[in-house]
């Protein structure tokens, strides 16, 4: 058999490997710096993520997945080490975001005269606790957002859904 037909069967055999120039094997819907996001991880978070909360959209799913992106970035820029991404993001916003937040005794109080209602009588004292809990929540999530924003502008983000 000639070279010529040898070659051309090689390259026959190894085009056979990749799926023709029409078929979609998966297409990227977002990016973070070098991190694609593609359509079938999209899809899976959303189908797992509707599950536990059927009111999301597809684009806020792709927000999260997004923001995750950004955090884990960071975390591992600051040379974070954790067992899992969730731990490792959980361990960011501990050290980087909570940890700095401090509510003042006043906070508390002006909250609890605020919405005495919501405690149905129950002495301060037994539901101080809580209301730190809650206030510092709330503190975290703010800030929290924040960074988020402070990530997403020193980072190269693109969304093509």
């Amino acid at each position: 058999m000639p070279k010529a037909f040898c070659m051309i069967g090689v390259i026959v055999l190894a085009l056979s490997a990749f799926p023709s120039s029409g078929e979609l094997i998966d297409r990227v819907v977002g990016s973070v710096d070098d991190r694609a996001i593609t359509l079938s991880e999209l899809d899976e978070t959303y189908e797992k993520t509707k599950e536990v909360q059927p009111d999301i959209s597809r684009s806020e799913v792709l927000t999260t997945m997004i923001n995750r992106l950004l955090i884990l970035n960071d975390a591992k820029r600051l040379k974070m080490e954790a067992a899992t991404d969730d731990e490792l993001i959980n361990q960011y916003i501990e050290l980087k975001v909570k940890a700095l937040i401090r509510i003042k005794e006043e906070e508390i109080r002006d909250f609890y005269d605020k919405n005495t209602e919501e405690f149905k009588g129950a002495p301060y004292d037994s539901v101080r606790d809580k209301i730190e809990e809650i206030l510092t929540e709330k503190e975290t999530n703010a800030r929290l957002k924040k960074q988020i924003a402070e990530l997403r502008s020193k980072a190269y983000v693109q969304i093509l859904e």
